[in-house]
């Protein structure tokens, strides 16, 4: 059939994808009449989020730096989850370590373009984030009743949680939204017909169409300060858009308007640096002004992912993932399976926290054009352990009986072995481990799930607001110390994926409807924010 002729036979068969129910502006001709309560910089998972529940009773402003996903099958269908990356909505890059990665551009942001699990927060996190457990709950359901539901399981993903089980991933939990050591069947952000719901759904499902304006295409380039005044003072941004035409957009007159950055644990360090805010040194280096030393940018970390690719003489099922097997020590265990004609499954995992990390710089002087990002992976050696970890029990996963008609004999083993030989059973554990930590290394990859690049303490306050300035406010994973749940979208993290739980609206200049209390932690599988 060939290449195109395949695109529009997928094109085609998605064509009843409906168009969003909401309206949509291109910054090239958008009216930029009025001036805003709050001006939202980032349409991913957070900034849908904020956008949604502020709109209730204020004027707001979300730029958003990519188009729409609607009726774009790369983006909107489960089984094009690959190619979704060959499209303009995720902006690829290559960290200094030389692993790639990905980075939403497009509404929705990673929950846009990742795989779509959904993970609540355990209650140990939401206590360590100091957040209200119930608020968190109100605020999960919140967008679980727009975006999310529990999938049916095909053959592969139910051998693959009892599997799990089987190796002593214990107990079964069933299908939950809840976080538990054990495995557990998720939420996902695709319908039973393999439809994508992003997170900005939760723009149609409860925002307020006479408050919200929502502009595509529209890149910032600035927060502009008025540093008149005892503090430096954000009064509005300023952005380009796809032609090349520069606008800028002013918050209201009033000392509770802000704006708010929801663009990711990259995009925002990277705009606060362009902006005159991050590391003094850095920003003379780069001929930018110095409005605030601050360390913007530091500390920023990315859980390491390790994955194995285990072809099937059986049937497989497309299906992202949808169960995850939850360790005592820190590794979360996940697979997809059957997409874009994968006879076969990608079995991973990811190593919790993390805790080494990195930093990002600017690199060219086009914000347009991707930061220099450093992670680190591995630099702590207790983050190589939880890796050996998983690797054992995914080894132990490949040799189960659930998992016999979904592997071969022939199967190569991270630790070197083949599955049909019992050699695993022979080698001393301290053998076996040392090969794996290899594997670990050689073998690195992300989950999307990059954070903690404007931490808590260091660049925000406790409520988020960029420290030594008034009306701005960071809202993304980059105010993270670590990444919550297995999957972050829930919480804002990252560039991919839709709610935050630790927003209140007593921070906020007035009343607002229970409802207001922000989930805005889904954010770049993609947290990839899969």
């Amino acid at each position: 059939m060939g290449i195109l002729g395949l695109f529009f036979a997928v094109f085609i068969a998605c064509a009843a994808a409906a168009e969003f129910p909401f309206p949509l502006q291109e910054a090239h001709n958008v009216e930029l009449t009025q001036d805003y309560d709050y001006i939202i910089v980032g349409g991913g998972a957070t900034g849908c989020a904020l956008a949604a529940t502020l709109s209730e009773n204020f004027r707001v402003l979300l730029l958003e730096r990519g188009g729409s996903p609607y009726n774009n099958p790369l983006l909107m269908r489960v089984e094009n989850f690959f190619l979704g990356f060959l499209d303009d909505g995720a902006q690829n890059f290559v960290t200094t370590e030389g692993v790639a990665n990905a980075r939403g551009r497009v509404l929705g942001g990673g929950s846009s373009i990742n795989a779509g699990f959904w993970d609540r927060a355990p209650a140990s996190e939401i206590a360590q984030l100091g957040l209200d457990p119930v608020k968190a709950n109100t605020s999960y359901t919140w967008a679980e009743n727009a975006i999310v539901s529990l999938p049916v399981l095909g053959p592969f993903q139910s051998a693959f949680h009892k599997g799990l089980v089987e190796v002593g991933v214990t107990p079964d939990l069933g299908a939950t939204y809840e976080h538990f050591v054990g495995t557990k069947t998720g939420g996902s952000l695709y319908d039973s017909n393999g439809q994508r719901r992003p997170s900005s759904n939760l723009i149609a499902a409860y925002a307020n169409a006479t408050n919200l304006q929502v502009v595509l295409h529209a890149t910032v380039t600035k927060v502009q300060f008025d540093d008149g005044l005892s503090k430096p003072t954000a009064i509005g941004v300023e952005f380009v858009d796809e032609l090349g035409q520069i606008h800028a957009a002013f918050l209201k007159a009033d000392e509770r308007s802000e704006v708010i950055l929801s663009a990711s644990a990259i995009g925002t360090p990277h705009l606060l640096m362009m902006s005159g805010v991050g590391p003094a040194e850095h920003l003379k280096q780069k001929g930018i002004p110095v409005i605030l030393d601050l360390p913007v940018g530091k500390n920023i970390a990315d859980n390491p992912a390790t994955r194995l690719y285990v072809p099937s003489m059986s049937p497989v099922e497309p299906a992202l993932v949808q169960v995850a097997g939850i360790t005592p020590f820190g590794s979360y265990i996940e697979a997809l399976s059957g997409v874009q004609n994968l006879q076969g499954s990608v079995i991973f995992q990811k190593v919790v926290g993390p805790k080494s990390t990195g930093e990002v710089l600017i690199d060219s002087m086009d914000i347009r054009q991707n930061p220099s990002v450093t992670f680190n992976y591995y630099k702590d050696p207790e983050d190589l352990q939880i890796c050996v970890g998983g690797l054992n029990v995914i080894e132990e996963l490949l040799l189960s009986k659930s998992m016999t008609p979904f592997v071969n004999g022939m199967q190569a083993m991270p630790s070197g072995n083949i599955l049909g030989l019992p050699i695993r059973k022979f080698y001393p554990k301290e053998m076996i481990d040392m090969a794996l930590g290899a594997y670990c290394k050689a073998n690195v990859g992300t989950m999307w799930h990059y954070h903690g690049s404007c931490r808590v303490g260091q660049v925000v306050d406790a409520q988020f607001k960029v420290l030594g300035t008034e009306q701005l406010r960071i809202v993304d994973g980059s105010v993270f110390d670590f990444c919550p749940g297995t999957n972050p979208q829930i919480h804002g993290s990252g560039d991919y994926f839709p709610a935050f739980d630790f927003m209140s609206y007593s921070y906020f200049p007035a009343a607002a409807p229970p409802s207001s209390y922000i989930v805005d932690t889904l954010s770049n599988f993609h947290c990839y924010n899969l």
